[in-house]
């Protein structure tokens, strides 16, 4: 003998109240409450008030003569300095991108020689300053008075190392050290595999590094090669010790004869800010670039988020 039991559908929800016709009264929307966070308030009205005693000290005192700020950003000696800082900056990046480049290939070389050589100056360029390092080139010429190199090429050394020659060199081959060590990195971050099947199928250790690796490898080295640029443009103010007139040496020659050093201190400011945000914004695009390979979808550039938020606005308007 068997028992007879009601049996419910599956779907049906035991919990859901019957209205009297006997249909199923849905349940309440749930209401998320969020919690509210009263520290983040209150950290944020006190850095809102001390940046703005930060900027009403500066705008309230009567040493700083804001109007020679405005008079002096477009003069023609500091424009020119920006000039020469975005030359010695773009020229020692590319110094040091290059030889970055051929010390990184030396320090992977299986070669010990070579090796050592390229660990060797990598230790040396990043274990010294380059304030220190530019002033050794400046004075080269208390050790070596002419610069003799045979047949090809002789005159005195104070003639060959200008201020110039100096800040090129100093920043170069500093730069070269480091961009070595982000080269290597981005080297070694390629698979080995992809190296053995190049060989498997004929190719040439040179023909591998520059089709198979190198391209893969700029993923990982474009980004810190970015800051470093952004980076340079900023260490070139220290080439100032070696009397070559870039921003910095402009806006403090002007200064000190018009009396007026914090103002084109403040000028010097506003165009290294420019110059790095302009290069940001490449960096940013460049970057986007070399992603394509490793993400399948690139988030949206600032320009399309405003795009997007303008067409939103505009059919919330028309509905």
């Amino acid at each position: 003998m068997t028992d007879k039991f009601d049996k419910e559908p599956a779907d049906a929800n035991p919990s859901a109240a019957v209205s009297k016709e006997g249909g199923a009264i849905p349940p309440e929307a749930i209401k998320a409450i969020p919690v509210r966070h009263y520290g983040r308030w209150v950290s944020g009205v006190v850095v809102l008030a001390l940046v703005a005693l930060l900027i009403n000290a500066f705008a309230s005192a009567e040493k700083i003569q804001w109007n020679a700020v405005g008079d002096y950003v477009f003069d023609s000696t500091v424009l020119a300095g920006a000039g020469r800082t975005l030359l010695i900056s773009v020229l020692a990046m590319v110094m040091g991108v290059v030889l970055g480049v051929v010390l990184a290939v030396m320090r992977l070389s299986k070669n010990p020689v070579t090796s050592w050589v390229a660990w060797v100056y990598i230790w040396f360029f990043r274990g010294t300053p380059v304030y220190v390092q530019l002033l050794l080139w400046f004075n080269l010429a208390l050790i070596f008075p002419v610069l003799n190199l045979g047949p090809l090429y002789k005159d005195e050394m104070v003639d060959v190392m200008t201020p110039f020659m100096a800040a090129l060199l100093g920043l170069g081959l500093n730069e070269a050290a480091y961009m070595a060590e982000i080269c290597r990195a981005g080297l070694m971050a390629v698979d080995e595999g992809q190296t053995e099947a190049s060989h498997a199928l004929g190719m040439s250790h040179a023909k591998t590094l520059r089709r198979i690796v190198i391209p893969q490898a700029m993923r990982v080295i474009v980004p810190p090669t970015g800051n470093e640029f952004i980076n340079m443009l900023k260490t070139s103010s220290l080439v100032y010790a070696v009397t070559y007139n870039e921003l910095l040496r402009a806006t403090s020659t002007i200064g000190s004869t018009s009396y007026a050093v914090m103002e084109m201190l403040f000028v010097a400011c506003i165009w290294y800010l420019v110059m790095t945000s302009v290069f940001s914004v490449f960096q940013y695009y460049l970057e986007r670039r070399y992603a394509r390979g490793s993400t399948r979808n690139l988030p949206p550039t600032p320009w399309q988020k405003i795009k997007a938020n303008m067409l939103g606005l505009g059919s919330e308007r028309g509905v």
